[in-house]
């Protein structure tokens, strides 16, 4: 190995380092305590080093969501594989979504509550958080009903479980429905 791939390994292992430790701050402390400082006494670095990989915190948000978005398009993938049916997909679909939301919620403020300095929706949306939103087409296409496109079926469905994973955070909705509301947006959204 050449002293130039070691660097870059080196580095790209610090990297990793930043964002998992930023990642357990925020899911321990919230996203407010994760700062360059609290971050460089953690994983025993120097600020200036921190700074040489992401430019401030915006940044590090930004690697986080990434990473989230590479996460949830696989449990929503892995979900829906092991469903048979265009209505079973979509259910295993939106549980999966709603499991990811409440299990990572400093991961789930990353990608779409805070900014990371990342675009949606336009040509230069990083891979990751296209990859995520094909995810959800994927399965999301074969329950759209004839004459709708696919991809604004899938964002209309996207923000029904984005408005559920959020009020149910937030305690504004009753957990005992949290199935029946599940059941209820598949039966009303989704045409088979």
């Amino acid at each position: 190995m050449s002293v130039q791939e070691r660097k870059e390994r080196e580095r790209a292992e610090r990297e990793r380092l930043i964002v998992a430790t930023a990642r357990e701050l925020a899911e321990q402390q919230g996203w407010d305590a994760v700062t360059t400082r609290q971050l460089a006494e953690r994983i025993e670095y120097s600020q200036p080093v921190l700074y040489s990989h992401f430019h401030g915190k915006r940044e590090i948000i930004g690697a986080v969501a990434l990473e989230g978005a590479t996460e949830m398009a696989a449990a929503v993938r892995a979900a829906t594989s092991a469903a048979e049916g265009p209505r079973a997909r979509a259910a295993a679909l939106a549980r999966a979504y709603l499991d990811f939301a409440a299990s990572n919620p400093a991961v789930y403020d990353a990608m779409f509550q805070l900014d990371g300095g990342l675009a949606f929706a336009v040509d230069d949306t990083p891979p990751p958080l296209k990859d995520a939103f094909a995810a959800l087409l994927e399965t999301l296409t074969e329950v759209a009903g004839e004459g709708v496109h696919p991809g604004l079926f899938t964002e209309v469905f996207w923000a029904s479980l984005h408005g559920l994973a959020t009020l149910a955070r937030a305690g504004r909705l009753h957990p005992e429905f949290a199935e029946r509301r599940v059941e209820l947006l598949v039966d009303r959204l989704a045409v088979l």
